[in-house]
């Protein structure tokens, strides 16, 4: 029988030879050679596995044990010689590709029948030595676990032999398998990810735990079953349970296996974290089959969502709180010299990974979470006394002092009101839950399906307030005004926050290995963060596009305002009072009052620009007030008819305090807040010239061909020379 299996294999091997590229026969046969005696050994432990039972354990078959131990032992060392010989080969000759994937393909197929009976093996060892041992105790209610007798504890000398050489053998064969999976996960040309994840170092298929180890759990994980059935209605008992439990064994465990993985040189590896991985995958496998599928069906059958939304919210609160705990007990055993080893190990210990395998399931649950935050949400929205900001001391005219802190930070600073903290807050917490998942993809998924999506409906409903407040109305009620400076204090203050979350290093890790916007959420936005870093980049395009539109929106309408109040002062400009007064009369500045016709646009003016600065943030005040200086300026120069009226002195005079009284409005912002209406004050530098420097200026502008140069000389900035010399034209001669 043996030597047709023999037979079979040296004929795959030799037809593999015809087809490696030049691979001599002296190459297969050696490579032969070592499969088959790899398959021999295995040939020879599967002929005996009838003849050692339980019975022949308690009768101290230690001879056949010892062979069996020795066999297993020279099948490793065959995986060992056949690893050298193909890592040799893929080395040197990399296109014998044939060779060796007919070589893996044997050596699979071995090591399918090798294990479970190496397992088989070790668990009838384990059964034989009282393991495992009982979970119940007289003093089980006082909450002494710790006095459960260990059978590992318990070993006499010989046993003790039997067991340390059965779990060598077993993490033998666990990392020569590990060995021929790297090896051929490089040559088959691994994706980038699984390189960096799984296979970077030899120790890096333990992540998942040691198989001797697994073993011991599993017959455990049967009898707390038990009691895990009971109490599915109230899941904390079951973290409980199992939290305890390993920590009741770990001291016991890291004494007698730390040692063994040591001499196993399993470098880097710990026997508490691979006792607490063994311990999480086996409640991992009790939540997937019985209590995520029941919580899940129970979501899709019901209409009253809330119910259930509390109960997976509630288990999602435990596994957290679990994970925190046993990730402890893990890196209690992990010494400060190898914890960047094992750093990649501890990714494992989560029982979050339940998520990997059913992307289903994390869609849910950011739907359970998304769906649970609209509804509170909704009720901040309702309640208006959420939308409003209490302002802090100001002056009797609502003016700040003109150091204003422009260093924002905090909602107060922003001026928000308290729903956009509570969306904050909120979304805060939807990622700080997120966090507990085992990878950034996981993460990634979780967050855009759940905070993010909570975050845009709230933008939304930003958008939505400020535009049917209708600010582009010429006439702006006050409501308005406050209504929409507290909406954009709220869409800056998410900008803010958004930002900060953007620059701390989860996100800036997750913005860069998937920045996958939601294009769906706003008709018409487009993904614009898949050539940046930033995880939140379309959220924030949106803050910043809303909160301009909108002050954008509240600037032309003051604008138009004080347009339409003064249209008819500023085309008369210049000739009101001209024939009222005599010549040579002395005029009085100080005395002489702001025209009529442009009181009411100063008013309504001041009173808008009161009530921005009391209610809008700081920053941006700061660029409206500035942006609606600069329009005043344009307005008022652009509509005077410069070359036709003819300012007298006092109509000069006139503009003056006109213009006095319009900077007044601004010099609580600024100290100078001419700078900001550059075409009138060049203008009245102009008119108020002496009657010589006018007429030398006038004769260097129609003569000179550097116009600007001279321009500059007087001080005046901003004006070209055809501007200044139509403004030196309306200044009436002979005055």
């Amino acid at each position: 029988m043996m030597t047709a299996r023999r037979s079979c294999g040296a004929s795959s091997c030799r037809r593999s030879c015809g087809r490696s590229n030049g691979s001599t026969p002296f190459d297969c046969m050696q490579l032969e050679a070592l499969v088959g005696n790899l398959e021999d050994t295995t040939f020879s432990i599967t002929r005996q596995a009838s003849k050692l039972n339980l019975s022949s354990i308690h009768r101290r078959a230690s001879n056949e044990m010892d062979w069996k131990q020795e066999k297993l032992l020279q099948a490793v060392g065959a995986m060992r010689d056949i690893e050298q010989e193909l890592l040799r080969i893929s080395v040197n000759k990399p296109q014998w590709t044939n060779l060796i994937t007919a070589a893996d393909s044997r050596v699979d197929r071995t090591l399918a029948i090798l294990r479970p009976k190496a397992l088989t093996d070790y668990r009838a060892l384990l059964a034989a030595l009282g393991w495992p041992p009982s979970l119940s105790s007289p003093d089980v209610e006082k909450d002494k676990y710790s006095q459960i007798p260990n059978p590992l504890v318990l070993m006499n000398e010989a046993n003790r032999e039997k067991y340390s050489q059965s779990f060598l053998a077993l993490c033998a064969l666990q990392h020569a398998q590990a060995n021929s999976e790297a090896r051929q996960c490089q040559t088959k040309g691994a994706t980038h990810s699984m390189s960096d994840s799984r296979y970077s170092d030899k120790t890096a298929c333990f992540d998942n735990g040691l198989w001797a180890i697994d073993e011991l759990v599993q017959p455990i994980a049967s009898r707390m079953e038990y009691h895990f059935d009971k109490w599915s209605e109230q899941p904390e008992f079951i973290f409980t349970l199992v939290y305890k439990i390993t920590r009741d064994f770990m001291g016991s465990v890291d004494d007698i296996l730390q040692p063994l993985i040591d001499q196993a040189r399993l470098v880097g590896l710990s026997a508490k974290e691979s006792w607490v991985t063994a311990m999480v995958k086996m409640l991992l496998g009790y939540l997937e089959r019985q209590i995520f599928p029941a919580i899940v069906t129970s979501y899709k059958a019901t209409d009253n969502k809330l119910e259930v939304h509390s109960s997976w919210m509630h288990l999602n609160d435990l596994m957290i709180a679990f994970d925190k705990k046993m990730q402890l007990l893990a890196d209690s055993g992990i010494h400060q010299n190898i914890a960047s080893i094992s750093e990649g190990l501890s990714r494992s210990l989560s029982v979050f990974s339940i998520y990997s395998k059913h992307s289903d399931w994390l869609h849910l649950w950011a739907d359970v979470e998304l769906n649970s935050a609209q509804h509170k949400l909704k009720l901040e929205i309702e309640d208006e006394t959420n939308w409003s900001c209490i302002i802090g001391h100001h002056d009797e005219l609502g003016h700040q002092e003109i150091t204003s802190n422009f260093l924002l930070s905090t909602r107060e600073d922003y001026r928000a009101p308290p729903v956009s903290e509570f969306v904050v807050k909120t979304a805060s917490a939807m990622i700080e839950r997120g966090h507990a998942l085992p990878s950034k993809g996981l993460r990634i998924q979780y967050t855009r399906f759940s905070s993010v999506q909570f975050l845009n409906g709230f933008f939304l409903v930003l958008r939505e307030r400020c535009e049917a407040l209708q600010l582009t109305n010429t006439t702006l009620e006050d409501e308005s005004l406050l209504k929409a400076s507290f909406t954009i204090n709220a869409a800056r203050y998410c900008e803010y926050v958004l930002r900060e979350w953007d620059d701390n290093i989860a996100f800036l890790e997750m913005g860069a290995h998937g920045n996958h916007g939601n294009e769906g959420w706003e008709q018409g936005h487009k993904h614009s963060a898949q050539h940046s870093c930033s995880f939140f980049s379309d959220e924030i395009s949106f803050l910043v596009k809303l909160g301009t539109n909108h002050l954008e929106q509240i600037m032309s309408s003051i604008l138009l305002e004080f347009e339409d109040l003064s249209w008819d002062y500023v085309q008369n400009i210049g000739m009101a009072n001209e024939h009222t007064h005599p010549v040579d009369e002395v005029l009085d500045e100080e005395n002489l009052g702001v025209s009529t016709g442009f009181v009411a646009s100063l008013e309504v003016l001041r009173d808008r620009t009161t009530k921005l600065n009391l209610h809008l943030n700081s920053k941006d005040f700061l660029d409206l007030w500035r942006s609606i200086a600069e329009g005043l300026d344009y307005f008022i120069y652009s509509s005077i008819r410069w070359g036709e009226v003819k300012f007298s002195d006092l109509g000069v005079t006139q503009l003056r305090v006109d213009t006095r009284a319009l900077l007044h409005i601004f010099r609580p912002f600024c100290l100078r807040p001419e700078s900001f209406f550059p075409f009138i004050s060049d203008s009245l530098r102009l008119l108020t010239m002496r009657k010589t420097d006018a007429q030398y200026l006038l004769e260097v502008l129609k003569n000179a061909k550097e116009k600007g140069s001279c321009l500059k000389q007087q001080g005046l900035q901003h004006v070209n020379g055809s501007q200044a010399l139509k403004i030196l034209g309306s200044k009436r001669s002979g005055e």
